[in-house]
């Protein structure tokens, strides 16, 4: 629940200041001078590109989330029991448990529920990047399904 209250905060204060933004844009649109006009122009289109990726992160959170009930519903949600040191996951045994995840995706390329538990293991292991691609793959999956 906390992590909910702080993206709404955060999305919220992300749109007050796309809402300054564009108001500064207009001002630099009225006026006469083409190098203001450009920097409202320049200004406005930053704020539609951080708006598409404000949407995209909000979207793959929420995605994220809808797979894991159904997963946790199922029983096939994997627990978090990896040994912990100094509070991070100890990395041999996150890569000796992503072995499992990656031969059961290997098994079933098709299914989104072994996509979705190689995301989490990929994520254990620390590789943020190929998690959250692995995780995409399963949100697609899932919605062609």
């Amino acid at each position: 629940m906390k992590t909910k209250i702080a993206v709404g905060l955060l999305t919220a204060l992300t749109l007050l200041f796309a809402v300054l933004a564009v108001w500064s844009a207009i001002a630099f649109l009225s006026t006469d001078d083409w190098i203001a006009k450009a920097i409202g122009v320049s200004v406005i289109a930053i704020v539609i590109l951080g708006m598409w990726a404000l949407v995209r992160e909000l979207r793959f959170g929420a995605s994220t989330e809808k797979l894991a009930r159904i997963l946790e519903a199922e029983g096939f949600l994997p627990e978090d029991n990896l040994p912990r040191v100094r509070g991070r996951i100890d990395r041999a045994a996150a890569d000796k448990e992503f072995e499992i995840y990656r031969a059961e995706t290997e098994a079933a390329p098709d299914d989104w529920r072994s996509w979705y538990r190689l995301g989490l293991a990929y994520d254990a292991a620390g590789d943020r990047k190929r998690a959250r691609s692995a995780i995409r793959d399963a949100i697609t999956m899932y919605r062609q399904n």
